[in-house]
């Protein structure tokens, strides 16, 4: 069986899509999302082998949401433009289909889906993170990248600081570390390098890293060369 996910912010699409992908025995439709924030939440639980994925919707693209998926399922774009359709080559997707969706072009993925289910490495879709959803009590925010501070991880999870404000994010600090501006200087935390308002020089080598919010980011003696050779200090 094949697990699937739909994401399209049009329900007549997902709608429609559903009903085609329900007439193949072969096919596990795991479910539907409206949108990128909700579809990342249900990737990560449901782990779908395959996410059929709209290019246009508001607030996040499905360009921008593959870019936070870690690890990456396969992805077919759903577009009801040629030009994305182009794009999705570019960024070497599976597979396209043009809406509206026709059954025989549907059969065509699929039959190959069924032939070459190997796992994808990520690095074969790999846009940049321009905003990362972050999470506070019951709100949801697209946090821009140029106002993160810095990232970390502890038994909670991934956090992200933003203007004064702790985030809780989905994302994992290796696809941040990968596909965004933020620098590894600790095992459990990135640096945004417009953040690097000073660098303060401990003892055994050690160092922290001092925000313009008045926030200190440890610096280990791991990273601490790379991150002063970034910088072209001695």
């Amino acid at each position: 069986m094949i697990r699937v996910l739909i994401v399209d912010d049009e329900p007549y699409a997902r709608d429609e899509l559903a009903l085609l992908l329900g007439q193949d025995a072969d096919i596990d439709l795991l479910g539907q999302a409206a949108n990128a924030i909700e579809a990342l939440g249900l990737i990560n639980r449901l782990k779908p082998d395959v996410v059929f994925l709209d290019i246009q919707m508001p607030k996040l693209s499905g360009m921008e949401l593959v870019a936070m998926l870690d690890p990456l399922p396969r992805i077919v774009f759903v577009t009801a433009y040629d030009s994305y359709a182009i794009q999705a080559f570019e960024e070497q997707a599976f597979d396209y289909l043009l809406k509206p969706v026709e059954p025989v072009r549907l059969h065509k993925t699929l039959a190959r889906l069924k032939q070459d289910m190997t796992p994808q490495p990520m690095a074969a879709l790999a846009p940049a993170i321009h905003h990362i959803p972050g999470y506070l009590h019951n709100r949801v925010r697209l946090l821009p990248m140029a106002q993160v501070e810095y990232a970390f991880s502890d038994l909670g999870g991934v956090h992200v600081a933003c203007q004064g404000e702790l985030f809780h994010t989905q994302l994992t600090l290796k696809s941040l570390e990968e596909k965004s501006p933020l620098l590894r200087c600790h095992r459990q935390y990135l640096i945004h390098p417009a953040a690097i308002f000073e660098i303060a020089l401990l003892d055994n080598q050690l160092a922290e890293i001092v925000t313009p919010s008045g926030a200190r980011v440890p610096v280990s003696r791991r990273y601490l060369k790379a991150l002063k050779d970034q910088f072209g200090l001695n």
